[in-house]
């Protein structure tokens, strides 16, 4: 123990004695090791955190599988069927991601209210401060208007009050008893401020997918036992419904891995990303401390000649190397976090799990421990070679050398040699990628969405009262908010709709009147808009007509489409316009109604995303919907207010909102945003990518110039003697100049070459994240070497101008 507190002292009296070393070296050690601490920040709470839940391993997501994949696909009769599987689960419940909800009593707010069934309180343990959860009877039809507030809830709009359970809350200007607060520690995802019971009728026949279902198995059983009973279930509910789900089955998924399902692998593949640049450190401080170990040839012979065993030098460097590495960690663990949050809250990436802005990505013993451990390892790992190359000296050798003109062995030169090369490959594998990704983004945000968002303003609208069960109520509040909003200065026009571009949507079957098409109908996208719509977005009508108001509930039933649905089933130039769709038979007695007449055909519009072609869409008059679909989709989803400016759409939020709570009778509005901060938000994940590689790649960039740079000015160094006997016997500057050039860009030249094929098998791994661009873009396999090449010539060039200005009597005289 002795030993090891001097070998400590030693190593600190050394880093004090050479502190530009000590800080070059701490700062690219903080750079890796924080840049992996920021990652794993995010892998922590995404993938290794269980969810808060209580045993929550035992909370499976139910799936439905179909030649189309799997998804979540909640439908009332499905859900009876699998709380029917009592063998495998303890409790199944229904719910969904928390629409807007408006309370109405006192000031009035939209807040997020999700529907849920009675069991969704078990199946995820959620605790109760007061009161309790739903009750059978409560979720039946008629089971009465009951809430249960969130904590968060309680504690903000009703002040903590003690004695609020049995007490009534106004929700769309119904009385709603409440029966329960939860626990300040239960959190959801989606998070919601309040629960409603679904109230399904169970004997309803409703094939409608609206909400998601998941389950809590009984103890001891597996998910393997889940799927086995939930194939027998399929075969059930085949034979109870007919067609429901032809060719369909059904599927559980342990939660979490349904939750972190579509980006486990880019996380994944950003901590292989981020890896590179700590290793590409380590390299950069493995040749500082072997150039150091070089001058202390003398000082290690002496420690032999007295006796110093070989592990006893060993162990010395090895300790200032951790040292170095756990200073590096610490401040790396500092910008880490503190840098994870900055990047978090710039581009916040549509990570599951991380809150709002990264709120949930904090310090925990996890990352602690990470951080730590990983410090520990890269002290080793980059102190190990030097620590051993240092530690046979040759003593007649090293005792005739002076300090300052210590040499490196011909070995350590090459193992420099070769971290140089590792250097360079590494920073090509990133820059490829950050290159493609870039690329992306740029052919991203040229990308026509098939809309105009510039000076668009939208928001959302709750409509849960009782005068919006009916088509007639929706409708009458759309025109009457629209003339108000259409004689407002500064609004060009407005509309609204169920379902906005870009931020999801709702898909039905249909079928073309006068079409055999076996008895099986096709799907499309569905919507619901008023008229304005179109204009508002800039939508080109291609044929026919747009919706007017007078396509009312009492008039002919239209319907437009996209060009998409219009080339995929009416074929070779075929006209649509004046032919008869059905939609939605067989789905529900709310989607019953007769057949419409295609009135407009209108130009595509990528709801996807900007990285999906279009897909066939049906879009329909919200004052032609069914009062059955009108209810439910109350239930679902907000409504969208969309308006076309004249200025800066955020100029004109306080007057429109105002304009619409007058024309609502005083409904509030939430989720304000222009069109264009829609847009960024849906290539937000991409944006992330690209955002972390290029900082990755750029990183990399400058530690491998820094690198080949080292290398270079110590080999001048080394070789002074050499090139003043080769100036004395007539070489010129040029020659000089070139020979030090040559030296290093075939290190660059070997790394670009390893660099290049290890990025041809690489992207593979992006290949999920382009669009637009190739997995193997020559222009980015061409220009990205020429770069690296270009920067890694000038940081030898400086070494070799310096060669080349040599004075040869001087350089000879150099001991």
């Amino acid at each position: 123990m002795s030993d090891l507190r001097g070998d400590v002292k030693h190593a600190l009296h050394m880093f004090v004695k050479n502190p530009g070393f000590t800080i070059a070296v701490i700062a690219a050690l903080a750079l890796g090791i924080g840049a992996d601490t920021a990652i794993f920040s995010v892998v922590n709470t995404v993938l290794l955190k269980p969810l808060s839940y209580p045993e929550p391993d035992r909370i499976v997501q139910l799936l439905c599988t179909g030649p189309g994949g799997e998804g979540a696909c909640g439908s009332a009769t499905k859900l009876h069927l699998w709380q029917e599987q009592t063998s495998v689960f303890q409790d199944v419940a229904g719910y969904d991601g928390g629409g807007g909800m408006n309370l109405t009593g006192g000031i009035p707010e939209q807040v997020h209210g999700a529907h849920v069934t009675e069991q969704y309180f078990r199946v995820f343990g959620a605790p109760f401060a007061l009161g309790r959860g739903f009750t059978k009877d409560e979720d039946r039809p008629n089971g009465g208007n009951v809430v249960v507030l969130s904590n968060g809830l309680w504690k903000r709009r009703f002040g903590s009050d003690p004695g609020i359970v049995g007490r009534s809350i106004s929700i769309a200007n119904l009385p709603y008893t409440i029966v329960g607060v939860t626990g300040p520690d239960f959190d959801t995802d989606p998070p919601a401020d309040l629960w409603v019971p679904y109230q399904f009728d169970p004997n309803t026949r409703d094939q409608a997918h609206y909400f998601v279902a998941a389950g809590r198995m009984k103890p001891g059983v597996t998910v393997a036992q889940v799927q086995a009973q939930l194939k027998l279930a399929a075969v059930e509910f085949n034979r109870r419904y007919p067609g429901a789900n032809d060719r369909g089955g059904f599927d559980a998924q342990l939660l979490k891995d349904s939750v972190v399902s579509d980006v486990r692998s880019s996380l994944l593949v950003l901590v292989g990303a981020v890896s590179f640049v700590l290793l590409i450190a380590c390299a950069n401080v493995a040749n500082l401390l072997m150039v150091r170990a070089a001058g202390r040839k003398r000082e290690f012979a002496i420690r032999a000649a007295m006796g110093a065993g070989r592990w006893r030098i060993i162990r010395q460097l090895l300790t200032e190397s951790v040292l170095l590495a756990l200073m590096g960690g610490l401040l790396g663990l500092v910008v880490g976090v503190a840098g994870v949050h900055a990047l978090l809250a710039v581009s916040p990436g549509d990570i599951p799990r991380i809150g709002e802005n990264g709120v949930a990505v904090g310090l925990d013993w996890r990352v602690a421990l990470f951080t730590f451990g990983i410090s520990i390892l890269t002290g080793i790992l980059f102190g190990l070679m030097p620590a051993i190359s240092a530690s046979k000296p040759d003593l007649n050798s090293s005792m005739k050398e002076s300090s300052k003109g210590s040499g490196g062995s011909l070995r350590t030169g090459k193992v420099r040699s070769i971290l140089v090369v590792f250097e360079i490959f590494a920073a090509l594998v990133l820059l490829v990628g950050a290159s493609l990704l870039i690329r992306t983004f740029l052919a991203l945000r040229s990308v026509d969405p098939g809309f105009n968002s510039h000076n668009v303003l939208t928001m959302e609208m709750a409509l849960n009262g009782p005068q919006f069960q009916k088509t007639a109520g929706v409708a009458q509040l759309v025109r009457v908010v629209r003339e108000r909003l259409d004689s407002t200065p500064g609004v060009l026009t407005a509309a609204a709709t169920n379902s906005m571009p870009l931020v999801g949507g709702f898909g039905l079957p249909f079928t073309i009147v006068g079409r055999a098409n076996n008895g099986q109908p096709d799907g499309a996208g569905w919507m619901a808009v008023s008229p304005g719509f179109f204009d508002s977005f800039k939508i080109p009508i291609v044929r026919g007509r747009d919706f007017t108001d007078n396509d009312t509930a009492g008039a002919q039933g239209v319907a437009i489409i996209n060009q998409a649905m219009a080339k995929q089933f009416w074929k070779n130039g075929e006209n649509p316009v004046g032919q008869q769709i059905v939609i939605g038979h067989g789905v529900g007695p709310e989607f019953e109604e007769p057949a419409r007449l295609i009135v407009g055909v209108v130009g595509d519009v990528r709801d996807g995303g900007l990285n999906r072609n279009p897909d066939p869409k049906m879009i329909v008059p919200l004052a032609q919907m069914t009062d059955g679909l009108t209810e439910l989709n109350a239930k679902v989803a907000p409504i969208s207010w969309v308006l076309r400016t004249r200025l800066e759409p955020h100029q004109m939020t306080n007057v429109v909102t105002e304009t619409i709570r007058k024309a609502s009778g005083g409904i509030p509005v939430a989720r304000v945003r222009s069109m264009d901060e829609v847009v960024v938000r849906s290539t937000a994940r991409q944006d992330f990518n690209m955002l972390l590689l290029s900082i990755f790649g750029g990183s990399a960039l400058i530690l491998a110039a820094i690198g080949i740079y080292g290398l270079m000015a110590y080999s001048v160094q080394q070789r002074t003697q050499e090139i003043g006997i080769r100036m004395a016997m007539g070489a010129d500057a040029g020659r000089i100049t070139r020979m030090v050039v040559w030296q290093g860009m075939r290190l660059t030249l070997a790394g670009v070459i390893i660099g290049l094929g290890a990025s041809f098998a690489l992207t593979r791994l992006i290949a999920s994240w382009l669009y637009g661009v190739k997995q193997w873009d020559p222009a980015v396999f061409v220009s990205v070497p020429l770069v690296l090449s270009a920067i890694a010539l000038a940081a030898v060039w400086l070494p070799a101008q310096r060669a080349s200005k040599l004075n040869p009597m001087e350089a000879l005289r150099t001991e």
